[in-house]
């Protein structure tokens, strides 16, 4: 075979590769995974006025771009990619939707009267070394485990959003708690 026809060969099989997705099956996954969705943007939003509106742009952003899709992943997996770049944006770009700014009087800490200052001392520490240790993880890992364990998102949803199997996120977190609990056996009831 000449090399001119191994490039025709390959740029068959390139356009062979991207996936057109009809309207039908587009608005079948819509009507799939929707409430998800909102669910997603609802947990990184914390407002349901505002996650509705995320969702519908999220949507409204993924049909006009239908046609780049390039089908290397599931379209429902395509949808909450556009969702979380579109939140993204909507925390960066509006601080104060996120966040509940209070005044500096909210800061000062109180302590539960049950817990001793000792242990209080021992807890800020406990979460200080954490802290410290999570700072040395990939940025990856870093990132599953605190989709997980701050955003309480669930391993299916990590696994949607970095479109990876749910067992690569089951594993990967396993090692990483396993890690931290070897490293630091006093964080094993923070972990559990």
């Amino acid at each position: 075979m000449k090399a001119e026809q191994h490039l025709d060969v390959a740029e068959d099989s390139a356009r062979d590769r991207v996936e057109v997705v009809s309207e039908e099956t587009f608005i079948s996954c819509v009507q799939d995974c929707r409430a998800s969705l909102y669910h997603f943007v609802l947990k990184h939003i914390g407002n349901p006025t505002d996650a509705q509106d995320l969702t519908q742009q999220a949507l409204t952003e993924a049909y006009r771009s239908l046609a780049k899709f390039k089908g290397e992943s599931e379209l429902a997996t395509w949808l909450f990619g556009i969702a979380m770049n579109i939140v993204r944006n909507f925390i960066q770009r509006s601080p104060h939707k996120k966040y509940n700014f209070v005044s500096e009087d909210a800061l000062t800490y109180h302590p539960h009267e049950s817990v001793g200052q000792d242990e209080q001392i021992a807890f800020e520490k406990v979460m200080r070394d954490l802290d410290a240790e999570l700072k040395n993880l990939p940025d990856e890992l870093r990132n599953m485990i605190m989709m997980v364990a701050v955003d309480g998102l669930t391993y299916d949803e990590v696994a949607t959003m970095l479109s990876v199997p749910i067992g690569t996120v089951r594993s990967r977190l396993s090692r990483v708690r396993a890690t931290l609990k070897e490293k630091m056996p006093e964080i094993d009831d923070l972990l559990s």
